[in-house]
């Protein structure tokens, strides 16, 4: 089979490799329909995080369908239509049994511990407690997303709200930094959580018209955010802040254009051990910052009903698709963000659809 493989920093290889088989018992094999460039695939690829192996098979977003299926696993079946979490997880430790499946202690990341998913097929371990079935309703795009980018959304909104009382939701000022794809189904996921004011922070057109459709309102950052949102804020700052870029320059920006007693999500994935204000400073403003891994998969079951609903377009923000032969073109194109991309998705298989 076809597959996107790490080779080093800045140097990826489409390549025929085996296809993979059934190594435990509760293993399944997933055809692959489709797969994603997400952007902490860029940190590997950009030399970021260090310890990927030369030859990793990348990519932890995917979606398709199962074509073997180990004797321990009861719950899928051949040619079921399946949703991966970006880590597989065992459904029954500690963590796991606390909702907080990112941190199980048989825990692998797609891509990284192990063969991830920008290939023709893929091998998913614990496969009962990592996969979720699709109802036919959601298309293979919704697939796709709400193994990874859709929850983490809803999961950086949901930190960020979890403090605002119901009754004061409705006038509660929340921004959002970054319209990549994590950022944008932030604006979802604080919009399902009753939040009516929501200003996007990019600086990208395109970006900004994807988040204003989806019910934000656009901000660019390139006419002084802080500024122009203390004027919609009688001069104090948002309560909410959903920071979803990963640098120690929008971690800045949130803690600016945040109020006194105001709250930091943080989302995006940080590979900086720099840190834009003092505990000194967060304690003289009252912050209250949270962030951490999404634990995707003890949230795809909730979505699923959002899914269902057909409320939001979400597979608008998928901008490029490439065939895995034209994987260099397509990370090249994303790192760089040429050619107004927002969401990069290979389609492995040239497969009918309805």
């Amino acid at each position: 089979m076809e597959a996107v493989t790490f080779i080093q920093d800045f140097e990826i290889l489409t390549k025929v490799v085996p296809r993979p088989t059934l190594l435990e018992p509760t293993d399944v094999i997933v055809q692959v329909h489709l797969a994603g460039l997400c952007g902490s695939d860029l940190h590997v690829y950009r030399g970021d995080e260090v310890g990927c192996a030369p030859h990793r098979i990348l990519g932890h977003e995917f979606m398709g369908r199962i074509v073997e299926v180990g004797g321990e696993v009861s719950a899928f079946e051949v040619n079921d239509r399946v949703s991966s979490a970006f880590t597989t997880s065992c459904g029954e430790c500690f963590y796991c049994l606390k909702g907080l499946t990112c941190r199980c202690e048989k825990s692998q990341l797609f891509g990284w511990h192990i063969d991830g998913a920008q290939a023709e097929y893929v091998r998913v371990p614990l496969a009962s407690t990592t996969l979720l079935k699709l109802p036919e309703i959601v298309s293979d795009e919704e697939g796709l997303l709400i193994g990874d980018v859709f929850p983490t959304g809803f999961y950086c909104a949901r930190n960020g709200l979890s403090g605002i009382k119901p009754e004061d939701m409705a006038d509660t000022a929340v921004a959002v930094i970054g319209c990549g794809p994590v950022g944008l189904m932030s604006i979802i996921g604080a919009k399902e959580l009753g939040a009516t004011k929501i200003y996007a922070i990019d600086s990208v057109p395109e970006r900004l018209g994807i988040a204003r459709s989806l019910g934000a309102d656009a901000v660019s950052s390139e006419n002084d955010p802080i500024e122009f949102l203390k004027g919609k804020t009688a001069g104090r700052g948002v309560d909410v802040v959903l920071e979803a870029v990963g640098n120690t320059s929008a971690l800045d920006t949130a803690f600016n254009i945040m109020r006194p007693g105001g709250i930091i999500s943080s989302i995006g994935v940080h590979n900086s051990a720099d840190f834009p204000f003092s505990p000194a400073e967060g304690y003289n403003r009252n912050v209250t910052y949270i962030s951490g891994r999404c634990p995707a998969r003890a949230m795809m079951d909730k979505l699923i009903p959002i899914l269902e609903k057909k409320k939001y377009n979400i597979s608008q923000i998928i901008s490029h698709r490439f065939p895995l032969r034209e994987a260099n073109q397509a990370y090249h194109l994303f790192d760089k963000k040429l050619d107004n991309c927002t969401k990069v998705v290979f389609v492995p298989i040239d497969l009918p659809r309805k």
